[in-house]
């Protein structure tokens, strides 16, 4: 018999390595669990949550400008950015340390280095060490996309953002996804000149696109600049350290930062996946079945590392799911459907279910319920901005198949919204659900 010296080993300790190193040894199993960086991965480190809080400070700034309105005077408005870069970059730390406490209380081997396979059961860890595993769980995520452009070495990406030195004075943010328009907002907000140059005609392609619509026309209303069918072909550093950016139409714009959100590709090279002969797609994406399991029997994938869903959520419930089926004999799967999304844009803009362009691919007759408004906030400290709500029906049913939403606070009405969505409910169920009045979030049952 095979002598195992763990029962799994878990390469990169982000969200979903972490949940299901944890879930395992709560099973009894023995777990080791590698990672090169920092503990709480993408998300915890250098992603989300950081991201957030730079959203909530850049949210923050409107308030502080419109706050005479409401009878708040303040004699020196001033925003220092080393200060709230070092507060986040602290409050990550704390999180890194609680994500390593949980695993030491679940008394899990931690191992702060790289780890490459070597084959189906073994691990090789940049110390010399080769360790036995019964089974390998690869959740090593995704990285930043780069241009093979001349220049591309003077541009940054969202890993460096939350370690600037100073804010720019201008910026170029190169991409028309969430990451894109979540940094050009933030950017935008803090006083930077913002520009978003994207190679397509427009922005959050797969998102419902009177939403993204919207968010454009609020975003030049607040000074964002959008550049489309403008691909990067060069950046140039000038000699008095300003940044040129030449565009394939033959733009040229003067900066002083040029951003790539451009997307994320799976962080799978030179894990030694080969060596187990673990499958890979077009864009490196480990290829697993619907149990997360990879061509080698003994491997399995969860997270960004998969390129199917890149979600902070849904790697945490795949490797949930993973743990519970491996270790805790149960019968557990990932419903990847009614997935809700968000856009921490300046506003907001959450989706749930599908848009009107899938829905009408997929049902004969389908009713669209929209309203466009000024929430009270916003008329109160004298914003023009109007929130959008659109919720799509199935003619046929009545039940609903779609709701997107942009407006303060989208993303936590649209998280019940989803709900409804999975549970089936019909329009008819939203109409006949009391308002909660004055809020935004009425509206969705208000729609006619």
């Amino acid at each position: 018999m095979t002598t195992y010296d763990v029962d799994l080993f878990v390469i990169g300790a982000g969200s979903g390595g972490v949940r299901a190193s944890r879930v395992a040894a709560s099973y009894g199993a023995s777990v080791a669990i590698a990672e090169e960086y920092r503990v709480g991965g993408t998300c915890v480190i250098r992603g989300c949550v950081p991201k957030k809080m730079l959203y909530y400070a850049a949210d923050f700034a409107s308030d502080v400008a419109k706050a005479d309105r409401l009878g708040w005077q303040f004699t020196d408005k001033k925003f220092d950015w080393p200060h709230l870069r070092d507060v986040i970059l602290s409050d990550v730390q704390r999180l890194e340390g609680l994500y390593t406490q949980t695993l030491n209380n679940n008394n899990i081997k931690i191992y702060q280095e790289r780890a490459v396979i070597e084959g189906p059961h073994q691990i090789g860890l940049a110390s010399g060490k080769k360790i036995k595993a019964r089974h390998i769980l690869v959740a090593v995520g995704a990285e930043p996309a780069r241009l093979d452009i001349p220049g591309a070495e003077l541009a940054v990406t969202s890993n460096e953002m939350f370690l600037l030195p100073e804010l720019p004075k201008r910026a170029v943010v190169i991409g028309g996804g969430y990451i894109a328009n979540e940094f050009a907002g933030i950017l935008n907000s803090f006083g930077v000149k913002t520009v978003v140059a994207t190679h397509g005609d427009i922005i959050l392609r797969g998102y419902e696109q009177e939403m993204a619509q919207r968010l454009v026309e609020i975003g030049q209303a607040h000074g964002i600049h959008y550049q489309f069918n403008a691909a990067l072909s060069s950046i140039v550093r000038e000699n008095d350290g300003s940044l040129t950016a030449t565009f394939s139409n033959g733009t040229k714009i003067e900066t002083d930062l040029v951003l790539f959100a451009i997307g994320r590709i799976p962080n799978s090279k030179n894990l030694g996946l080969e060596a187990a002969h673990v499958a890979l797609d077009k864009k490196g994406g480990i290829i697993v079945n619907e149990e997360n399991h990879s061509s080698c029997s003994s491997i399995y994938a969860v997270g960004d590392v998969t390129d199917r869903v890149q979600l902070t959520p849904v790697a945490i419930r795949e490797g949930q799911a993973f743990a519970d089926r491996v270790f805790g004999n149960k019968k557990a799967s990932v419903d990847y459907t009614t997935i809700p999304t968000a856009v921490f844009s300046h506003p907001p803009l959450a989706s749930a279910g599908l848009t009107e362009e899938e829905a009408r691919a997929e049902y004969k007759n389908i009713k669209i319920y929209k309203s466009s408004f000024r929430p009270m906030r916003n008329a109160l400290i004298g914003s023009d901005d109007r929130a959008l709500y659109k919720m799509i029906v199935d003619g046929h049913s009545d039940r609903v198949l779609g709701l997107h939403l942009i407006g303060p606070d989208s993303p936590e009405i649209v998280q019940l919204a989803a709900v409804a969505i999975k549970a089936g409910l019909t329009k008819q169920d939203f109409n006949d659900t009391i308002a909660l009045h004055p809020t935004s979030a009425e509206e969705l049952v208000l729609l006619r």
